[in-house]
């Protein structure tokens, strides 16, 4: 099963481990382009999609789209302070 890590190009603080581990973990340098980078990996056949909380915030079809799509598992991570 493929999976992915979608962050803010300027967040530092997001999926640390993934990267150190050399997971595929995809910078986006305009966050408005979340909703494009998902498609794209659909259609690579990604099955699961961790998207850091402000990432996710930009995303319309999250709730509309992909909640009903049997393709893809969309995860929103959480921030821990």
């Amino acid at each position: 099963m493929k999976i992915s890590w979608i962050k803010y190009e300027k967040d530092d603080k997001s999926f640390k481990m993934p990267e150190a581990l050399g997971f595929d973990v995809i910078k986006l340098h305009n966050p408005d382009e979340t909703d494009e980078k998902i498609q794209e990996l659909i259609t690579q056949n990604c099955k699961m999609v961790v998207l850091s909380n402000e990432i996710a915030s930009f995303s319309e079809d999250i709730i509309r789209k992909y909640n009903t799509d049997k393709n893809i598992n969309i995860i929103i991570a959480t921030v821990k302070e």
